[in-house]
């Protein structure tokens, strides 16, 4: 299996299932994040773009346990995310930014800052864990399940 993709959204994954529908080796399931994951065997890397950040913050928590848990020793684990702003002044000049009025804020979305994220990576024990790259309310998390150690 090359890989498995995620989505709750019935219209996301028809669009999904277009794009991969000459590819075999990948399936896709329909899945709720703010419910635990399903058995989908390990993975080499698990990678998730604008999703996780619409989970209340415990919820967030557990999944990057979950996300350790699924890894392959030396796996990676990236988040492309919407993170909060240090400041209301930031989030304003996020949403200038980007052309949108502040009035059209997702009200779905459950922002949780950098620092915050990246500690708990790493107290669940994720090497290598960093804020790799960042713009604004952007940012992407990687963090690598150590390899296990060779005797």
């Amino acid at each position: 299996m090359l890989g498995v993709g995620l989505d709750f959204s019935k219209i996301m994954l028809a669009a999904a299932r277009r794009r991969l529908a000459e590819e075999e080796s990948f399936e896709l399931v329909e899945h709720d994040l703010a419910e635990p994951l399903p058995a989908l065997g390990s993975f080499d890397a698990v990678v998730s773009s604008f999703a996780i950040h619409h989970l209340e913050h415990e919820r967030k928590r557990s999944l990057y346990r979950e996300v350790f848990d699924l890894l392959e020793p030396g796996g990676v684990f990236a988040n492309f995310e919407h993170v909060a702003s240090a400041t209301q002044r930031l989030h304003l000049e996020f949403f200038a930014a980007i052309g949108e009025p502040i009035e059209n804020e997702d009200p779905s979305d459950r922002l949780l800052d950098v620092e915050t994220q990246l500690g708990w990576l790493r107290e669940l024990g994720f090497d290598d864990v960093d804020c790799y790259w960042k713009w604004l309310e952007m940012a992407l998390l990687i963090g690598v399940k150590p390899a296990e150690p060779t005797s």
